[in-house]
């Protein structure tokens, strides 16, 4: 039988937790209410604005239940305004508010100390290697996923 730590299953999973727990340790330092995900989706909607909900959940690789979920949230903080599409009327367009930039720009320091963390033990090429290493096995394994990553239309 295999030891767990010789299977990439298991070292990704045990990163992931300790990725999570690093960033709410460094957000909450910071004095800010937010998850790795709001996070994500957050700076996803910051940067495309009128982005529609399903368009966001693959920009950042969640799928759309959980994504609905993340965006009320936004939304009950005052993070993000949901207004209708003027292309699809069922769909709503996400814009982030005041707050939302505000928080996106006060947490974004706490967000970089976090990913340094993470890879704390590891030289510079070391962490280099790395990205580039969960980059290309990531972008091998992505339509195995149940949320696939994709790009914003038109980019």
């Amino acid at each position: 039988m295999r030891d767990n730590n010789d299977m990439p299953g298991h070292l990704i999973r045990r990163f992931q937790q300790i990725a999570v727990a690093v960033f709410h340790a460094e957000a909450e330092a910071a004095g800010y209410d937010l998850t790795p995900v709001q996070y994500a989706a957050l700076a996803a909607i910051s940067t495309n604005p009128g982005i529609d909900q399903v368009t966001l959940a693959g920009l950042i690789a969640y799928d759309r239940t959980t994504i609905t979920g993340v965006v009320d949230r936004l939304a009950h903080k005052g993070m993000i305004e949901r207004n209708a599409s003027s292309r699809d009327r069922r769909a709503r367009e996400l814009t982030i508010t005041t707050e939302g930039i505000r928080t996106l720009e006060g947490i974004t320091p706490a967000v970089e100390a976090a990913q340094k963390t993470m890879v704390r033990g590891l030289s510079t090429d070391e962490v280099e290697e790395l990205m580039r290493l969960l980059r290309k096995a990531t972008a091998s394994g992505n339509e195995l996923s149940r949320a696939p990553q994709r790009d914003v239309p038109g980019d």
